[in-house]
């Protein structure tokens, strides 16, 4: 999910299609075994000088409670069983947590509610394809871990003849909360300031709706980050594809209390240690989003 200023981040003409596109968007559905996602799960070996620094109120329990938005794959969504929160995001930050010593519990939540959870501790970390602004830096501690951009898509052909650049007047679906929100607003603005008609802008609560509604055509495309909108279009079957270059790369960042600064800097160090054993190159080669690797982990990044 590319989020720049506040936020990040399919019927096919016949119901039974329409069920199988939502259902591949939301559950990440393999057809073979050689789907993204598939193979071993990657771990890392716990550093005691770093689970040594975790907060005692963060470690007593043992594991790290985390808020994800799990409608986002292939970064967070519900595995085949309804229930099992998968993805790179998932893979990766399960490392970062062996790294500490620790076990991650994964809490399935809207997304513009993980943020609000992580300031009043009902969370202890959101991993939710966060990118790092300057809005959600005034709120939480942000360690950065991944880079990723924007990218459109929409019916195969872009038969509603969607330019990203000129997109007056078309349908265009986003998820709520996003950072694809604020881009498409202030595209829309662009239009309206030229006398031209508004963007209709449709506002989705999981993105696998969003991308639902634009394989059915009820929206002619639409926008998300990145590695989401390229997985989208893979697991469409061919009823999608990417429309445009990918744009505005940013920071994905793991979500920390303001109040819990410690945690923030020694999770910032466990990024960054996995980065150096391989895990974390291990991770996003599995699921196939290496490109938005990154070599150095910070903690609230200047952006």
């Amino acid at each position: 999910m590319f989020h720049s200023n506040p936020g990040r981040r399919a019927a096919l003409g016949v119901a039974g299609a329409a069920v199988l596109l939502l259902s591949l968007a939301a559950c990440g559905e393999k057809e073979n075994s050689a789907e993204p996602g598939d193979g071993p799960s990657v771990s890392a070996t716990a550093d005691s000088n770093l689970a040594a620094k975790v907060p005692d109120a963060i470690k007593a329990d043992g594991v790290i409670k985390v808020g994800t938005d799990s409608t986002y794959a292939p970064a967070e969504f519900l595995d085949q069983d309804g229930k099992t929160v998968v993805g790179f995001d998932v893979e990766l930050f399960n490392a970062v947590a062996q790294k500490l010593g620790l076990k991650a519990e994964y809490e399935s939540a809207p997304f513009d509610a993980i943020l609000p959870g992580v300031g009043s501790g009902k969370y202890e970390v959101g991993v939710s394809s966060f990118t790092i602004n300057a809005d959600r830096l005034k709120t939480v501690n942000m360690v950065s871990y991944y880079s990723a951009g924007t990218q459109w898509a929409t019916k195969k052909g872009n038969p509603a003849g969607v330019d990203p650049e000129n997109a007056c007047g078309k349908k265009i679906a986003v998820q709520v909360g996003t950072v694809q929100l604020d881009d498409i607003t202030a595209r829309s603005k662009k239009c309206t300031d030229a006398g031209k008609p508004a963007i209709k802008i449709d506002q989705y609560q999981a993105q696998s709706d969003a991308t639902a509604a634009v394989g059915s055509g009820k929206n002619d495309a639409m926008l998300a980050d990145s590695p989401v909108g390229a997985y989208a279009v893979k697991q469409s079957n061919g009823q999608l594809e990417v429309l445009g270059d990918i744009y505005e790369s940013a920071p994905y960042g793991y979500a920390v209390n303001k109040e819990q600064q410690a945690f923030a800097e020694v999770l910032k160090e466990a990024v960054q240690a996995v980065i150096a054993d391989g895990s974390y190159k291990a991770a996003l080669s599995k699921w196939g989003v290496e490109g938005g690797a990154i070599t150095n982990a910070e903690l609230n990044p200047s952006v």
